[in-house]
C-alpha cells in the first residue's frame, strides 16, 4: 500500500502532521509519498498534480489531505479509485475551489475537523459527511488540528489498520 499524502495551501510536503501520519504508515508496512505543491496556491492545478502521480502508482493508494489537500485528494479520488481517503480540516464548498459536488471513488472515507477550525468552516466537513454518509470525527482543536495532533494521529491509525485488514486475502 502506498500513502500520498496532500499538504494544505501555506504549509509543506513534510509538514508536523504528515511527519507523524507517515511514520505510522511506515511503521504499518506503507510507503508514502508527500507531494510538493508550494509553487502554486491554485487547488485544480494541485489536483492535476496528483492524477499525474497516481497515474504511475502500481500499488493500491490511500490517499490523506489537509485543508486544501483535502480537497484535492477528495477531487483526485473522483477520477482515479483509491482504498481509502483521510481528511484532515478539508476546504471543501470554498469560494476559489471549481468543484463544489465529491462523489469519490474509495472504499473507506474518514474526516477530522477541528470544532474550532476560523480558517476552514466545520460546516463544510458536516455537510459532505451527511451527503456521502461517512464517518466524522469532531474534535477539540483549530485549523492545523497541532494541539490535537495525537488524537489525529490516533484515528489516523485506526483508519489504515480498517483498509489494510480489507485487503488481506482470507
Amino acid at each position: 500500500m502506498k500513502v500520498i499524502f496532500s499538504h494544505g495551501k501555506e504549509s509543506g510536503p513534510w509538514g508536523s502532521k504528515i511527519q507523524r501520519l507517515a511514520e505510522i504508515a511506515r511503521r504499518a508496512g506503507c510507503d508514502v509519498d508527500s507531494l510538493d505543491y508550494t509553487d502554486t496556491f491554485n487547488p485544480d492545478l494541485r489536483v492535476e498534480r496528483l492524477l499525474e502521480k497516481l497515474k504511475s502508482e502500481q500499488d493500491s493508494v490511500l490517499l490523506v489531505g489537509s485543508s486544501m489537500g483535502g480537497y484535492v485528494a477528495l477531487v483526485a479520488a473522483e477520477k482515479i479509485a483509491v482504498a481509502g481517503v483521510f481528511l484532515m480540516a478539508p476546504a471543501l464548498y470554498l469560494d476559489g475551489y471549481h468543484q463544489k459536488d465529491y462523489q469519490p471513488q474509495c472504499q473507506q472515507l474518514e474526516i477530522v475537523h477541528g470544532w474550532s477550525d476560523d480558517v476552514v468552516p466545520v460546516a463544510g466537513s458536516i455537510r459532505f459527511a451527511q451527503t456521502v454518509d461517512c464517518t466524522l470525527h469532531l474534535i477539540s482543536g483549530d485549523h492545523p488540528l497541532n494541539s490535537s495532533l495525537e488524537t489525529v494521529a490516533g484515528l489516523f491509525e485506526l483508519f489504515l489498520g480498517r483498509i489494510l485488514h480489507r485487503m488481506v486475502p482470507s
